[in-house]
């Protein structure tokens, strides 16, 4: 029997993922105007490479960048350049972006879908390949993969995030229930690449059928293991699942490569997989569309550039009386005022609340009664956080570590008084970090 992995802290929101963990990923057809925002990662912005009236390809790379930290995009569809201007991004921004009208027809770059020899490959070449596939963390994160496959650490360990614990959230539970052999074949070629001697795929014990046939998929990889992780949130943070999982702490200001880990996603698994096979780029992603205003909800693959609404229609459109729309999980996902915004590499879902699931209150003031403060994975004082952050005392905030904050919001999901501390601190931890690269 596996043995469960737990972390102190954290808490047990309801999972709500019965409306969509049973039924299959179903691929849906891209909008008649696809958007491509330069920045879809974490990095540098990319360039447009294409220019308005450019005939492009299902897969072309349209935009890239010559900064390290970075990460190339590519049209999900083969259409015409109508537009380069500044649209609106998921994260509320406006960006650069490219628009493509879709000619439905999908004609395919001549780029991809080329054969390797991997055994003929180096380890850079590999990178390199990633790199030009645009792969990123498609748990959300998005940090270019390229980058954390080559750390200058030793790396013993790789492991596959499958623990999705944010509600609402099922899409790496249906890839790992519909396309198992894509993950492992992806880890695989992960573990070749950073030298790692074990890869572990770790799974919160809420998902037995996926932890099946994950064990079923790794019964005769000598270095592979499948692990059960306690059903706890924020057990899939980078982190925590570590700590789980090998016991291992990342140091204050450090990364997972600090620890000898390296932490990806299930789809960024699979990506790779496809890059190194294929030279497949990302052009798509499974996205989980739920919430109490959804009329249908599923997990859609969708092509990167594919607008909200677009998306939504696909489920059914809206019921009852909308109250928010967020891209991401209900406890960290960002809420969104324009339904005409992309997907994007980083949208792992789209939810939608009516307005009586969201249980608004007055706020009032703090109550000092420290659940917040008992139930913060990271063992920070968020009641502390808030009140420096609130008025933006910088130099308070750092003395009380506020950049190990992870954002994962149990502070504000706990807070009695509606204080919605994640919100405040997270812009007071973005200031920090700026006054840092200045100095």
């Amino acid at each position: 029997m596996l043995k469960t992995l737990t972390f102190r802290g954290g808490i047990h929101p309801d999972d709500c993922k019965e409306n969509t963990k049973n039924d299959k990923i179903i691929e849906i057809t891209p909008s008649k105007i696809m958007v491509y925002p330069v920045l879809q990662h974490i990095g540098a912005p990319c360039k447009p490479i294409v220019k308005v009236g450019d005939e492009v390809f299902k897969g072309q790379k349209i935009a890239d960048s010559d900064a390290f930290v970075s990460a190339p995009v590519h049209s999900s569809v083969s259409g015409t350049v109508t537009a380069i201007e500044k649209r609106r991004h998921p994260n509320g921004s406006l960006v650069e972006s490219i628009v493509i009208e879709n000619d439905n027809l999908y004609r395919l770059s001549p780029d991809i879908y080329k054969r390797d020899d991997l055994d003929k490959l180096t380890k850079e070449e590999k990178l390199k390949i990633i790199r030009e596939a645009g792969i990123v963390g498609l748990g959300g994160a998005a940090f270019p993969t390229h980058i954390k496959l080559n750390p200058n650490k030793k790396i013993d360990y790789v492991i596959v995030n499958g623990a999705e614990c944010e509600p609402y959230l099922t899409s790496d539970h249906r890839v790992m229930l519909e396309t198992p052999y894509n993950v492992v074949e992806g880890l695989k070629l992960i573990l070749e690449i950073t030298g790692a001697k074990e890869g572990i795929i770790a799974i919160e014990e809420n998902k037995p059928d996926a932890i099946e046939v994950m064990k079923n998929a790794v019964k005769n990889e000598k270095n592979i293991s499948v692990k059960v992780l306690k059903t706890k949130y924020p057990q899939g943070s980078e982190k925590h699942i570590i700590y789980a999982v090998c016991k291992r702490e990342v140091p204050s200001g450090g990364l997972p490569a600090d620890a000898g880990v390296i932490v990806d996603n299930v789809d960024t698994c699979t990506a790779v997989y496809f890059a190194l096979t294929m030279r497949q780029p990302v052009m798509s992603r499974v996205v989980t569309v739920s919430g109490g205003s959804i009329d249908t909800p599923r997990n859609f693959r969708v092509a990167v550039g594919t607008d909200f609404k677009h998306v939504i229609d696909n489920a059914g459109g809206f019921i009852g009386d909308v109250g928010k729309v967020i891209m991401g999980g209900p406890m960290m996902g960002i809420a969104q005022f324009d339904l005409s915004v992309p997907t994007v590499k980083a949208t792992s879902s789209i939810l939608a609340f009516d307005k009586s699931e969201l249980h608004e209150k007055d706020v009032s003031p703090c109550i000092r009664c420290g659940e917040c403060v008992k139930k913060c994975p990271m063992r920070l004082m968020p009641l502390y956080l808030n009140i420096y952050s609130s008025d933006m005392d910088l130099d308070m905030c750092e003395k009380y570590n506020i950049t190990d904050c992870i954002e994962c919001g149990v502070c504000s999901y706990l807070c009695q008084s509606n204080q919605n501390p994640l919100q405040k601190i997270k812009r007071a931890k973005a200031a920090v970090i700026a006054r840092r690269k200045n100095k």
